[in-house]
């Protein structure tokens, strides 16, 4: 990444287009029976993924942007999986069939907190209300802090068959300035405990952007983690925002990189899985060439939704719990994010939904538009306008943003084909954010561009 782009666009927040249009342009227009019509819609072979939300931790970690509380109450867990079945029974009741499932994630806060039995407990009880197909990946979030071998048993009989583990980073002053004291002894081990339960494919989290990284803590941290040979590292840039998560006033603007050094980590860290022959997918992961997910780069069958990039080939996504969001042909929809308002809603019989967006046929197209870029780092708008229908005009970008862009080399445009160098590969989302008709200029609920 050239130095240029880095002053032009340091402080500049865009979205990570995890959906389009993004979650914060949701609405309390869209409740509980636009889900219900758009559930019984669904046709009855429609493939669904599942997200469950498990939204507890035992301790705060400071750079966390995620929907979570902090408990050591037992008892507040179980009520939890109580509700969160109910939940479950509600939704499928309103599904036109028992609908087969090709993908499952749970996530968090913390899942693993629910215990050995608590898994066990909610997978069971999945697998009586759907159809789980041959091949559907059922994978997890794990904090190696909290797994022990009951867990690792307990996910293995309920087929769970992926794991990604919290890392973040492996530096000892990093980890007590964020709150997360993990030696890599305890990573190492819990992959020595999935491996010997028969959990082969193990996927980790790195951070870059937190207090006191440096160039050469990130690449330790590559090193110490590239030992253990997982399949796959997402590596995602800290998202200081205090302002909206108040626990994050506790890191120090003062200790935190600036603009350069934030990219200057990146290349770092991305620099240290290519040469060990990972495959770069997208904005920022790192995949085995024979992994699924580099399988899925080279076929194009790769995805980009609310867990990030992944290979789900479903028709429609369904969260449960706390704060899910769901994705439908015909929109999108969210839990409630307070725990009170989901319990209530939940006892009462009613999809806890608070608020979604419904689809036009424009967000249709400029959705697809921006998931080539984000995954593919290219998009052929004549041959996606005619996919969809539309004019090519109706999913032009926005002409100064997208000027500025070219003429930067930030993107090239040959015809209606808009692509985005290797080396740019960082700045993906400022190419797919010239497309975004609901963006607004100067907005701080994102996260920095760089």
């Amino acid at each position: 990444m050239r130095a240029e782009h880095i002053r032009l666009f340091e402080g500049e927040r865009v979205p990570r287009y995890t959906s389009y249009p993004t979650a914060p342009h949701f609405s309390p227009a869209i409740g509980s029976g636009d889900y219900a019509a758009w559930l019984a819609a669904l046709p009855a072979t429609a493939r669904l993924s599942l997200y469950l939300h498990i939204p507890y931790c035992r301790q705060l970690c400071w750079y966390c942007g995620c929907h979570t509380y902090i408990t050591r109450r037992a008892e507040r867990i179980t009520a939890y999986l109580e509700l969160l079945e109910r939940e479950i029974d509600l939704i499928a009741d309103l599904l036109p069939a028992t609908m087969p499932v090709v993908h499952l994630h749970f996530g968090g806060g913390t899942p693993s907190i629910v215990g050995a039995a608590g898994m066990r407990r909610i997978l069971d009880h999945l697998r009586r209300r759907f159809t789980f197909l041959p091949g559907a990946e059922a994978a997890i979030e794990l904090d190696p802090r909290m797994v022990d071998r009951e867990l690792v048993s307990a996910l293995a009989e309920g087929g769970i068959n992926r794991v990604s583990l919290g890392v973040q980073t492996t530096d000892p002053k990093v980890q007590a300035a964020v709150n997360r004291i993990q030696p890599i002894t305890r990573v190492a081990a819990v992959f020595d405990m999935l491996r010997a339960a028969g959990i082969g494919h193990i996927s980790v989290d790195l951070l870059y952007g937190l207090p006191h990284q440096s160039v050469a803590t990130v690449r330790r941290t590559a090193a110490e983690v590239l030992a253990l040979a997982p399949d796959r590292a997402a590596v995602f840039g800290y998202a200081h925002l205090p302002r909206l998560k108040r626990h994050q006033t506790l890191i120090p603007d003062r200790a935190l990189p600036d603009a350069a050094a934030r990219a200057a980590q990146f290349e770092a860290i991305a620099e240290s899985f290519e040469r060990a022959g990972y495959v770069a997918i997208g904005l920022d992961h790192f995949a085995r060439p024979e992994d699924s997910m580099a399988r899925a780069l080279a076929d194009r069958s790769l995805r980009r939704n609310f867990q990030g990039y992944t290979t789900d080939p479903a028709d429609a996504l369904i969260g449960f719990g706390c704060s899910a969001i769901g994705e439908l042909p015909g929109g999108y929809v969210q839990n409630a994010a307070d725990l009170r308002h989901w319990r209530r809603e939940v006892r009462a019989g009613r999809p806890p939904i608070v608020r979604g967006l419904g689809l036009t046929p424009i967000d249709r197209a400029i959705r697809a538009v921006i998931e080539r870029i984000m995954c593919f780092g290219e998009v052929d708008l004549d041959r996606l306008a005619r996919e969809h229908g539309l004019p090519r005009a109706t999913i032009e970008p926005d002409a100064e943003r997208m000027r500025q862009l070219l003429e930067l080399g930030i993107a090239s445009a040959e015809g209606g084909r808009i692509s985005v160098p290797a080396e740019n590969r960082p700045l993906l989302r400022l190419v797919a954010a010239a497309f975004d008709r609901y963006l607004e200029p100067g907005t701080q609920r994102h996260a920095v561009a760089i």
